[in-house]
């Protein structure tokens, strides 16, 4: 054999038992260490926010500043997304000195805020004409507090007193005035499946149709599907009506424009104890959405930063099925 041909034929064995070598290393590892890797490389379908509510208990009890929340969610659990809820900075609406702060402070540590969350402005579907109108004009404010923080939505809630027909007519007509107002400022108004007759997909997509504008739809809330509780409100007493929460995700994910992954209490697997994550993200898939999915953690048996911790790895374990 030539000189030539034999270091060819030599390099060509050499590379043959490199090569079953690396075929070797890489099927050594457990099938678990495997399915690991390849986790590890498959990208989430949907990007990860954290919703303000997830702190209620440390910010109700001044343990934590508002101005601090977008620093906490990148620096603590490496989220890049914010949800607002306008119960922390009640008074500050209007406040630009307050709001450019909270934007510069987003704006420093790469995180976008998203949405503000409004509550205590007011019933949408107030029965009463003018204190309908008032709850509208008080949602203003905030639209164009969210405009100012690059906000894309405020989430509103569809209540009041009333039937449901009754209720729907007027929310109906709330929903058209913020869709119109906030349609200047490029933003969305969405309504969260939040206790009443929201939690009723039926009703609320419904309205939806109804009002018919791009820019008013649903945040999807994965654990708010109880329609009535024997207690004096809609967040007292036990439940005695409820809505299947995969059906109503399901109808309410068309308008959706963004997703509220709500949890309470995680088993030893770290799956959620009241929701099937895998089939919810699923069907959250299969409706098409790319958006953020925020967390909400509102359990009892961790502290906050865990709870939120739980919840996050939940999402990235499911979002790589």
């Amino acid at each position: 054999m030539r000189r030539r041909t034999f270091m060819r034929h030599s390099a060509g064995v050499a590379a043959g038992i490199g090569m079953l070598g690396l075929s070797a290393c890489k099927g050594s590892g457990s099938q678990a260490e495997q399915q690991a890797q390849q986790e590890e490389v498959k990208e989430l379908f949907f990007k990860i926010s954290l919703a303000q509510w997830s702190f209620h208990k440390a910010l109700f009890a001044n343990e934590m500043d508002n101005l601090d929340f977008a620093a906490t969610t990148k620096k603590e659990f490496g989220i890049d997304g914010v949800e607002y809820v306008n119960q922390f900075f009640k008074d500050k609406a209007k406040d630009l000195a307050y709001l450019g702060e909270m934007k510069k402070r987003a704006e420093d540590n790469g995180v976008r805020s998203l949405l503000i969350m409004i509550d205590g402005e007011g019933e949408l579907g107030n029965a009463t004409e003018k204190e309908r109108k008032t709850a509208v004009d008080n949602h203003y404010k905030w639209i164009d507090a969210a405009k100012f923080l690059g906000c894309h939505s405020i989430r509103v809630n569809a209540g009041g007193e009333g039937t449901m027909e009754a209720i729907a007519g007027q929310v109906i007509k709330s929903l058209s005035d913020l869709g119109d107002y906030a349609a200047t400022a490029g933003l969305n108004v969405i309504v969260e499946n939040h206790g009443g007759y929201s939690s009723n997909a039926d009703w609320l997509t419904g309205i939806m149709r109804t009002v018919n504008k791009g820019n008013v739809g649903t945040l999807p809330d994965f654990g708010n599907f109880c329609i009535k509780r024997d207690g004096p409100n809609p967040w007292e007493g036990n439940c005695v009506e409820v809505y299947d929460r995969y059906n109503g995700v399901r109808l309410m994910m068309p308008f959706a424009r963004a997703v509220s992954a709500k949890t309470h209490e995680f088993d030893a697997e770290g799956n959620e104890t009241e929701t099937d994550y895998a089939k919810m993200m699923a069907i959250v898939k299969e409706a098409g959405y790319t958006g953020y999915v925020g967390i909400e953690y509102e359990g009892e048996t961790m502290d906050e930063a865990s709870g939120i911790r739980a919840t996050k790895a939940l999402l990235e374990k499911v979002g790589r099925i």
